[in-house]
């Protein structure tokens, strides 16, 4: 009685496993439409999937943050370091809502705000090989809240990759030598997307996915404080246990959609046979 249980058990191990997937990442959370509210939100969405990581046994450490001006971040940067961390929080890059009242709001309306989370393999140095002639580094000091100056030496660094414009800076550390090391990992993790991204594109396969890690314009999931419901729209799952999301507790999520990706690659693989 238990043969078709262990048949289907054998189905999902025979899945080839995503090379990717045993990567550290590096996430951004960004603060979208919404002002100081969306800000407050990309503040709760870093506590969220810190608690998480914690809950995991993985390591988080802060590479850059730009603090909102009533709390919360307008962008923050860390990286998780850990086991199989990619293939857990690969999902969870995309556009996230909020429904709420605002702190800031005097009425009592609900607002809708929006955080985008992005998740980038950490790349390794023989992944990604960067001409350190094709950057130019630039050194400032920290900036607080606001964007005030809070240190008067000029530690933090900020690497500008000239073929491809994309930029990465670190004032996290107070050594010039370590931000820029630091720096220089989100700089080689973003070129390391950025071909993982056109590998996806050309694989008709995974565009079609209905949980694509890769689409970070698509709007994924809501969570609407009224009804303390979180609902993600990839998978139609919905969950009223806001309180506890909101505190780390996204395992129910993230294997929903391990499930669901799973189940994708079972029906692409015998299609094949």
């Amino acid at each position: 009685e238990r043969l078709p249980q262990l048949e289907e058990e054998i189905k999902f191990m025979l899945i080839p496993k995503d090379p990717e997937d045993a990567k550290n990442v590096m996430v951004e959370i960004r603060a979208g439409t919404g002002g100081d509210e969306a800000s407050i939100f990309a503040g709760d969405l870093f506590r969220m999937y810190t608690k998480y990581c914690e809950s995991q046994g993985w390591r988080t450490s802060v590479v850059d943050m730009n603090e909102g001006t009533s709390g919360g971040f307008k962008e923050v940067i860390f990286e998780v370091s850990g086991e199989d961390v990619y293939g857990t929080l690969k999902f969870e890059a995309g556009v996230h809502r909020v429904q709420r009242v605002p702190q800031t709001e005097t009425q009592g309306r609900v607002h809708t705000s929006a955080a985008t989370v992005m998740v980038l393999p950490e790349a390794e140095e023989f992944d990604v090989q960067i001409d350190m002639n094709d950057v130019r580094v630039d050194f400032f000091c920290s900036s607080g809240p606001g964007g005030q100056s809070v240190n008067t030496t000029k530690s933090a660094v900020r690497l500008t990759h000239i073929p491809t414009g994309l930029v990465a800076q670190c004032q996290d550390q107070k050594s010039q030598h370590k931000n820029k090391d630091k720096a220089l990992n989100v700089l080689r993790s973003r070129l390391y997307e950025q071909e993982l991204a056109k590998k996806e594109a050309e694989d008709a396969t995974k565009r079609t996915s209905q949980v694509s890690s890769g689409d970070r314009s698509a709007k994924i999931r809501t969570y609407n404080y009224a009804q303390g419901r979180v609902t993600d729209h990839r998978v139609g799952l919905t969950l009223y246990d806001l309180g506890n999301i909101m505190n780390g507790d996204i395992q129910k999520i993230v294997a929903e959609l391990q499930l669901v990706n799973n189940m994708e690659k079972l029906k692409e693989a015998s299609e094949v046979f």
